[in-house]
């Protein structure tokens, strides 16, 4: 099971990344689009965030194999990799499905 605080940060980075807030970036003077961080950087930093909970999911195994962690901290790790996992393939889904709706629209 997800952590309280793993939770509401995951919760907080999908509201950030509402369809609402990728279109709306405004434009400055020059015509390029400010305001916020790019899909690219966003999509960048869920990869990044997925591969840190693998990460510490893999030192609390270590650290449990040594003897000096509880088996509860590694459950907890690995729901919260697992969390993060089933939260990119969904975006990775949302995303190829986009994709797809687009490419059936006539030109």
């Amino acid at each position: 099971m997800a952590t309280p605080s793993f939770a509401a940060g995951a919760y907080a980075s999908i509201q950030g990344m509402g369809a609402g807030n990728l279109l709306r970036k405004p434009q400055t003077a020059s015509g390029s689009a400010s305001g916020g961080p790019d899909f690219a950087s966003m999509i960048g930093k869920a990869l990044e965030a997925t591969a840190d909970a693998g990460r510490r999911s893999d030192a609390q195994a270590a650290s449990v194999a040594a003897g000096r962690a509880d088996v509860v901290d590694v459950v907890t790790a690995v729901a919260e990799s697992e969390a993060a996992i089933e939260t990119l393939v969904a975006v990775r889904d949302r995303v190829i499905a986009a994709y797809e709706e687009i490419m059936r629209m006539p030109v």
